[in-house]
């Protein structure tokens, strides 16, 4: 009896994991979503953006390519793709192009196009062909080349990635540079407002010398509300290789704080993909290797612990690109790394990592990935058919189709996409922490722009959120402090946030003079104005008050908050014909 019983719970052991493995399911669909794009036998991969460029709603698809071939924009019409040209301002892109970024750089409300180029791999002594172009949407997709006139350098320079940034919180979308060449350093470019850029690199404290760098992205890493940068840089001949941690000092400089963070790694490196993969509120790092890939867990006091192994994530193969996206909507962030190298026994040609929930990823046997195998280098995800599963567009070398990965995944989880559009904050809401809670679970994104090996994702970002049937909560901070809260929101949809600014403008702010510090703090907050402020009133992540103070003094004031638990608070200072509210981090 003991032996059938166990051969029974054996047999309903074997068909629920073969069911729930079932569920989660990738086909290459390029051909039938008529995406027959070939980006060239291009060494070290040619960039794809999975982005609504013309803002009707559905993501569309955009390839660098190699000499010769020119940019490919695919429109994306209710799932089905065509291949459209963009105009004549576009048609001077017939050379060698790395990453495409959409991207509002003058705040206008339509996406102008940056696009980065390297000679590696041609004949052409052209060098002035072979440089970095932006153009301007002048509205209704048409392109004006913007490049001289912007301050953007007209030279090439080597450029392999772009990471766009508002690191001195202004409201507009800086540049920082990356450059993959001895004989060019890496450079920050600071957006004036006015349609310009200036060289702000030696200022701000970025390295004058040469690090061979691929890649780089935006993030706060603290959680200060200022945006922090790191470098994957590539080699490990010499030191000047290592990957490098810029910490936002929030006066438009940077220290290099690489070593005492502990991100200093000094490997073949090309991404760097930023997720917060177990939802703990501080944002992760994953960069890629030719080796033993890494995983930069960070520990919430400005340092990281590589936790590749411990995770399953090293990929021990030469890896390029990689994205964080939950593909089964569970509400843990999955991951796919794109791979180089085929027919080799010992290597993996990309692989698609499931995160489990407590820490541990997997390569699930039968999740569609690997049906086809090609040398690939970049992806990126978006949604072909706005079904809130998201899907991977992959680029090839050797004059191999690119791989259009469609989430075929049948379950029951909900979902929901959110989009940003920035009012006081750049328009694209890049820099925002986008928060959310539903049966109790929280999860966080931070919004990109050129984050990841010469990819740019969908301008949506996607939530899975399991069974829940309704979203607590989204709250949202942007980079100018404004923190706007939505609750009990449906599930299953798109969900479009614009700005809301805070009742307070910055005349009125600047008439109190208000100083409000040290933020962070442990134990003591001080407060000062040259008016008198009444009382203040702290309320947690879910807007809910739990504490309040009576102000005893008119100037200045000092307040014992060491009894609040560790954590982000947003606090009202109530004065006669005002109210601020500040963000407060307590360590």
């Amino acid at each position: 009896m003991n032996t059938i019983i166990s051969r029974i719970l054996v047999v309903i052991i074997i068909f629920y994991t073969l069911n729930i493995n079932a569920q989660l399911l990738f086909e290459n669909t390029a051909t039938d979503s008529g995406v027959d794009a070939v980006t060239g036998d291009v060494l070290m991969g040619s960039g794809v953006s999975f982005y609504d460029f013309d803002n009707d709603g559905f993501d569309d698809l955009s390839f660098a390519t190699k000499d010769g071939t020119g940019l490919k924009f695919y429109k994306n019409f209710n799932g089905f793709f065509i291949e459209i040209s963009l105009g004549t301002g576009l048609l001077n892109t017939d050379h060698l192009t790395r990453q495409l970024n959409w991207v509002d750089f003058d705040n206008d409300g339509d996406s102008d196009l940056f696009v980065t180029s390297t000679r590696f791999g041609t004949n052409s002594l052209d060098e002035e062909f072979y440089r970095n172009r932006l153009y301007e949407n002048t509205g209704n997709l048409n392109f004006t080349e913007v490049t001289t006139q912007s301050g953007l350098p007209s030279t090439t320079l080597g450029t392999y990635g772009a990471s766009w940034g508002d690191y001195n919180n202004d409201g507009f979308l800086d540049v920082f540079i990356s450059n993959r060449d001895e004989g060019n350093r890496n450079y920050l470019f600071k957006n004036n407002g006015d349609g310009t850029f200036t060289d702000t690199s030696l200022e701000a404290g970025i390295s004058q010398i040469h690090h061979l760098s691929f890649c780089s992205a935006w993030l706060d890493i603290n959680n200060d509300g200022y945006q922090d940068l790191y470098i994957s840089n590539d080699k490990i001949e010499e030191e000047r290789f290592r990957n490098i941690m810029y910490k936002n000092n929030g006066d438009g400089t940077f220290t290099d704080i690489s070593v005492s963070s502990g991100t200093n790694i000094l490997i073949d490196a090309m991404t760097v993909t930023v997720a917060d993969y177990d939802n703990d509120g501080w944002f992760d790092i994953y960069v890629t290797n030719l080796g033993r890939s890494v995983f930069l867990r960070n520990n919430g006091d400005e340092t990281f612990t590589d936790v590749a192994t411990e995770t399953n994530t090293e990929f021990n193969s030469p890896a390029w690109c990689a994205n964080f996206f939950d593909a089964d909507n569970d509400g843990h962030q999955d991951l796919y790394v794109s791979g180089s190298l085929v027919g080799f026994s010992e290597y993996i040609s990309g692989a698609f990592f499931l995160n489990d929930g407590n820490g541990l990823y997997n390569i699930p046997n039968n999740s569609g990935f690997g049906t086809f195998q090609a040398s690939s280098f970049v992806n990126a995800y978006g949604d072909i058919n706005n079904d809130g599963f998201p899907d991977l567009v992959e680029t090839n070398a050797d004059e191999e189709q690119i791989f259009l990965w469609e989430n075929r995944t049948i379950n029951d989880n909900n979902w929901i996409k959110i989009n940003l559009e920035g009012v006081e904050s750049n328009r694209d809401g890049i820099g925002s922490v986008i928060e959310i809670s539903s049966n109790g679970q929280t999860q966080y994104r931070y919004t990109h722009c050129g984050e990841s090996y010469l990819s740019q994702n969908s301008k949506s970002e996607f939530f899975g959120l399991g069974d829940a049937s309704i979203l607590d909560y989204i709250k949202v901070t942007w980079l100018s402090g404004n923190v706007n809260i939505f609750k009990d929101i449906e599930v299953n949809q798109t969900f479009n946030i614009t700005e809301e600014s805070s009742s307070l403008s910055n005349e009125d702010v600047n008439e109190l003079k208000l100083s409000f510090y040290p933020n962070p703090t442990n134990e003591i907050l001080n407060i000062e104005s040259i008016k008198c402020l009444n009382n203040i009133e702290i309320y947690n992540s879910l807007g809910e008050n739990i504490s309040n103070f009576k102000a005893d003094e008119c100037l200045t004031n000092r307040f014992d908050i060491s009894a609040l638990k560790q954590g982000i608070y947003f606090i009202n200072l109530r004065f006669d014909e005002y109210t601020v509210t500040r963000k407060l981090i307590k360590i």
